[in-house]
């Protein structure tokens, strides 16, 4: 395993300093915190002073430590160390990168880093982002660095951006919010990707979104995005009827029952709208009878999916009392 320092610098804006690999490297155009390989006999905190000196003409200060991170490349095995530092310079002059930028706490999210320097970069936004994070006010959406979020849903910094985004949101209520305004919006690939984030959020961290639910069940009944009505359900089957509000059961079902009775409805919604209505029979068996008529109905005429999907939940339904 190779020990391998980064420096988180920041500047007198309290913006951090990343920078951008060559061509010729090991992870081309990935960004990163400079830093370098630990020598022998060196200190990791002789080394980052030395390695940004000779990488960035910085003079540095050593302020804090981060978790190391450990990481396999596949070629090569890391041990990332971090440190935070302060610096009085704006302007890093590049020896061995191709550029570099000032970003606040905030956008380090945004950033297509190497995979190692992922959790650091969220290490430090969850420890010094504290001016970047929102209130709990849902409304303070200005709070959050949107601009960068909407950045992230594009799929600008790649796939593992939903992740990161995902993982963020689960600890920042305002990413949440935002996240749902964004999925009932009109754009319709931000729409779908901002759902999705929410389901993955949902997955890590149960009953975080709770807040949310009844916003969700409410909008089925006027949602054209499939790909978003379909994250909605899944998020709620995930949740277990014991999580949702009383007052959002009858709704629930109503707007199940439409969807599932809906002939054009996605296999996937249909499936969703089956599990839900189920789950909600265990607490109102009356229930049961219309959910099985309607369920012998998209069977008739469904796929082997619905068929397949169909057979499961009566069976489940027999066993009701």
């Amino acid at each position: 395993m190779i020990n391998v320092t980064c420096a988180l610098i920041r500047n007198d804006d309290e913006h951090v300093l990343v920078v951008q690999r060559g061509s010729a490297t090991d992870h081309p155009f990935k960004w990163e915190f400079p830093g370098g390989k630990v020598r022998d006999f060196e200190s990791a905190e002789e080394c980052i002073s030395r390695e940004i000196m000779e990488e960035l003409s910085l003079d540095i200060i050593l302020v804090d430590e981060l978790t190391p991170v450990e990481h396999d490349y596949g070629h090569k095995t890391v041990r990332l160390i971090p440190f935070v530092c302060d610096t009085l310079a704006d302007q890093p002059v590049l020896h061995e990168h191709k550029d570099y930028k000032w970003l606040p706490p905030g956008r380090l999210a945004t950033v297509d880093f190497s995979e190692a320097d992922i959790p650091v970069a969220m290490e430090y936004i969850r420890k010094y982002g504290e001016g970047h994070k929102p209130t709990e006010d849902p409304d303070t959406d200005a709070a959050v660095d949107s601009a960068g979020i909407k950045e992230m849903l594009a799929g600008k910094t790649g796939f593992g951006a939903i992740d990161l985004l995902a993982e963020l949101a689960v600890e920042n209520t305002g990413i949440r919010h935002l996240l749902m305004k964004y999925s009932l919006g009109t754009d319709s690939t931000l729409a779908f990707r901002a759902s999705y984030t929410l389901t993955r959020v949902e997955e890590s961290r149960p009953g975080v979104l709770k807040p949310l639910y009844g916003q969700m069940i409410s909008s089925l009944s006027t949602l054209t995005n499939e790909s978003v009505a379909r994250s909605f359900l899944k998020i709620i089957n995930l949740s277990g009827t014991e999580n949702i509000n009383e007052r959002d059961h009858g709704l629930l079902a109503e707007n199940c029952f439409n969807l599932l009775n809906k002939g054009r409805s996605a296999i996937a919604i249909k499936a969703y709208c089956m599990e839900a209505i189920y789950n909600l029979t265990l607490i109102y068996p009356e229930l049961a009878s219309e959910l099985a008529a309607s369920i012998t109905r998209n069977m008739e005429e469904g796929s082997a999916g619905i068929i397949a999907r169909g057979r499961h939940i009566l069976k489940k339904l027999s066993n009701i009392s």
